[in-house]
């Protein structure tokens, strides 16, 4: 009966009866195995997904669905397809009455086809699908820690946030994607014979969690998958993979009908000759040949995929087959697919080669990007030789379900050796590849005919316990730059920035142009853009400087590193809407207008979430109170935590008692208040937006009313945690006390002071809410020294303390930090 109820909870939502193995990892009541190991095209998504739903929701063994994280966080190697997986989430909760949000549906040659996804949280039951590609979204799923949510990103978007610098986002959230992610969340790692750099990293963060520990109420897990899994990859210093349980097909599995089509697919392997020509003219001929294999051998009314190693080449392809075929008629449907398209124009190209070919067929031209979760079948199919994981990625992409009688592979030879085109495997790859292809030509390549090959994944920086300690500090070293984590996440010769295109009427956008919200942003390759700043060709090129608190022209190229989101003209051109990042077109591009833009956090002085509704400080705090109240007892955290939270947040805004903060507020404005007013929050129009030109108005350049805050909270006696967490809560006042650079300076230069605040600032006694009033209190800034002062130690010596403690460290600190800001973030929402 239990099986049966997870049959039909399968089949309507995916229209399929689940497999044995899907059924036994959902019903299971032991802990879900960490290692998949199931052949490409046999639900591995579906059995992840719908398994933890399951496990979390409708269990019958009420442990289990405890035990199962509230996130899943399904973390793929590849940009460019991320949406298909979100496709198929959204649309199997959706038939299920679980999605938080709403759906467009349409269709796309004759096709249903998602157009888009509006989520929301209205319903705290229902399911929430974020898609983490870059870029600020607004109303995320980390202001809702408590409630169960389905992350799906790029090992890029994902790791970073892992690690505390999280690529495309503001650098004040950091923390808080850190603790949200590093705990009650449960990490898939898929097509991880992709990943490279990221999947050692992936297994020391699973080490560090257990060494350093997360928060009690909370079980974060990590399940890595691939066809082609092999458990001595995720061998690291720290992490042994020696007692994970692994998951691969069964007897019963075996003997079901679907997965012994797909599992004998015929799909005949040979060689691509191509006339071997030593002349000079040949040689530029190559893509001229592969281009008339392509023709020769594609059939009507079928899909053809061509699979190349690199960008370039499989843009030299699609432009000779476009040049051949537009004369043609009817002529097969040619698409191009690759990593750097921006996400409105990578959605039509997936809707495309999803399509049923028409009379004429389809051809796919692709990069690695349609190696991992791609759901698309192809009758014939043409390789550049590669690694032998990623090849068996690629033939599972031909015949995919069995559908043909006869289908055919050509795998494509690239030099080795001293003419190597290897690039961006090595030779050592592709020569295994060749050797253990010449075994098999002429035969099938269907899954139960490959042969096994143990390929090591080589790693070259595995990060270490120092250097994730190091990364919780988010403060900029002192030339205003941070650590570059990039060779965590993928291979150096793999990285990407983020750009976007604006219409840029002078020479520089002003301050006001907003940041880019998901939809403007292109992945581009790092060596490109810094080539656009050393060509002198006109072009510029812009950053969003958060302390200067504006639009910055990039004048050196060692300024661009992996994860910036970067401005580009677009009158300059570098991008075709079918084609992708272009860096030689000059064509004008369309630019998409910010429509879901949050600035919020914007720069460093940025108070924008003060606006709202006219509330005191008591009034706010017994607001953010409720909502952590709230938000503590659904998480079942410890009394000794919940304790610690709840004080912060009585203390969280008690520096908007400064007279700096009260300053930003038009003074006509708080005139019309009752006498001692003082605001948490005022309406949007109530303060003043005229430049800050000296501190005679009150106001002061940076100040922080957090800082105040945690300094307020120290001088009343309150433990270091109550401090840390009320400082913290915008993420721009954490472990360590600096001044900025041009800051307003006290009249006495013996005062020390820091963003905004100054040694002795008098502070009047204000209800906290619930009854806490904290009295008057002047600023002590000794906190900041180095060592011991007359206050005891230092604030810095304080907080490192919280981060090394035992009981504490990084993971729960940052956690405990996170549900603070949200809670803070959700009650203003309500008053905004």
């Amino acid at each position: 009966m239990e099986s049966d109820t997870f049959d039909e909870f399968f089949k309507s939502a995916t229209d399929f009866y689940p497999y044995p193995y899907q059924k036994k990892l959902a019903l299971d009541d032991g802990n879900i195995p960490e290692l998949i190991h199931i052949p490409t095209g046999i639900g591995k998504t579906a059995a992840i997904i719908l398994g933890w739903l399951w496990r979390r929701r409708f269990h019958e063994n009420p442990a289990i669905r405890t035990m199962t994280p509230r996130r899943l966080v399904y973390c793929l190697p590849m940009r460019v397809l991320v949406e298909q997986t979100t496709d198929n989430v959204t649309r199997w909760l959706d038939r299920r009455g679980l999605l938080g949000g709403t759906l467009d549906i349409g269709s796309h040659d004759a096709k249903t086809v998602i157009k888009g996804y509006e989520p929301s949280f209205e319903n705290p039951d229902k399911i929430v699908v974020t898609t983490l590609m870059g870029g600020e979204v607004s109303g995320d799923w980390d202001l809702y820690p408590e409630r169960d949510a389905i992350i799906i990103g790029t090992q890029d978007m994902l790791l970073s946030r892992a690690l505390n610098r999280g690529y495309g986002m503001s650098r004040y959230r950091w923390a808080m994607h850190f603790g949200l992610l590093n705990n009650d969340s449960l990490w898939v790692m898929d097509e991880v014979q992709l990943m490279g750099a990221g999947l050692s990293t992936g297994a020391q963060m699973e080490a560090f969690r257990a060494q350093m520990g997360t928060m009690e109420c909370t079980n974060t897990k990590t399940l890595w998958m691939s066809a082609t899994l092999k458990k001595d990859w995720l061998k690291t210093v720290d992490f042994n993979p020696e007692n994970l349980v692994s998951t691969t097909l069964t007897p019963d599995d075996l003997a079901d009908q679907n997965v012994r089509t797909r599992f004998h697919a015929v799909k005949t392997i040979k060689k691509c000759v191509i006339d071997e020509d030593e002349t000079k003219a040949a040689k530029k001929s190559e893509s001229k040949k592969i281009v008339a294999k392509i023709i020769e051998h594609h059939r009507e009314g079928t899909r053809t995929l061509v699979v190349l190693n690199t960008v370039r080449r499989a843009m030299e392809i699609y432009s000779g087959l476009k040049t051949v075929l537009m004369k043609k008629q009817p002529a097969p449907r040619i698409v191009l697919v690759h990593s750097h398209f921006r996400p409105v124009d990578r959605k039509e190209r997936v809707n495309e080669l999803l399509a049923e070919p028409g009379a004429a067929g389809t051809i796919i031209i692709s990069t690695q990007v349609i190696e991992a979760g791609v759901d698309v079948s192809a009758r014939t199919l043409f390789t550049d030789l590669a690694p032998w994981s990623s090849l068996v990625q690629r033939f599972g992409r031909c015949n995919r379900y069995g559908e043909y009688e006869e289908s055919e592979i050509f795998w494509i030879d690239v030099p080795t050796g001293e003419k190597s085109q290897a690039l961006p495997y090595t030779d050592e790859d592709l020569n295994a590849s060749r050797t253990i292809l010449a075994t098999i030509e002429g035969h099938s390549a269907s899954p139960d005919a490959l042969p096994s090959h143990a390929m090591p994944l080589p790693v070259k920086h595995v990060i270490r316990k120092k250097d994730i300690i190091e990364l919780f500090d988010t403060t900029p070293d002192l030339t205003g730059h941070d650590t570059d984590i990039s060779r965590f996440i993928r291979e150096s010769t793999d990285t990407d920035v983020h750009v976007f295109w604006r219409e840029v009427s002078g020479n520089d956008p002003t301050e006001k142009e907003p940041l880019p919200t998901r939809d403007e942003l292109c992945p581009a390759p790092i060596k490109d853009v810094r080539d656009l700043v050393n060509v002198k060709n006109g072009i510029r090129v812009w950053y969003w400087d958060s302390l200067e608190e504006r639009w910055s022209w990039v004048r050196d190229p060692s300024q661009i590193f992996p994860g910036l989101s970067l401005m580009l003209n677009c009158k300059d051109g570098c991008y075709l809407p079918a084609v992708g990042w272009a860096i030689k077109s000059k064509v004008h591009v369309p630019v998409i207008p910010p429509e879901d833009s949050t600035d919020s956090d914007k720069g460093y002085g940025d108070n924008s979430s003060s606006a709202g509704n006219w509330q005191t400080i008591a009034e706010h705090s017994d607001e953010v109170w409720n909502e952590m109240n709230q938000m503590a007892h659904a998480l079942g955290l410890p009394d000794r935590w919940m304790e610690m939270l709840l004080e912060g947040i009585r203390w969280h805004d008690a520096g908007k008692a400064h007279r700096a903060f009260q300053a930003m507020i038009a003074p006509e404005e708080l005139r019309e208040r009752p006498p001692g007013y003082i605001a948490a929050k005022a309406p949007k129009g109530a303060w003043r937006h005229d430049r800050i030109v000296s501190s005679e108005d009150g106001r002061r350049r940076y100040f922080r009313h957090e800082l105040a805050s945690g300094i307020l909270a120290l001088l009343n006696g309150k433990p270091d945690l109550v401090a840390y967490l009320a400082a913290a809560h915008h993420g721009k006042v954490r472990l360590s006390i600096r001044s900025m650079p041009d800051e307003y300076l006290p009249g006495d230069k013996e005062l020390r002071f820091a963003r905004g605040v100054w040694d002795q600032d008098a502070i009047p006694g204000t209800d906290l809410g619930g009854g806490v009033v904290m009295p008057d209190t002047r600023i002590d800034l000794s906190y900041m020294d180095l060592g011991d002062g007359t206050r005891g130690q230092s604030w810095l010596a304080r907080m490192l303390a919280l981060r090394d403690r035992e009981d504490l460290g990084i993971f729960r600190l940052a956690f405990m930090e996170a549900l603070v800001k949200a809670a803070d973030e959700r009650a203003s929402m309500r008053r905004s």
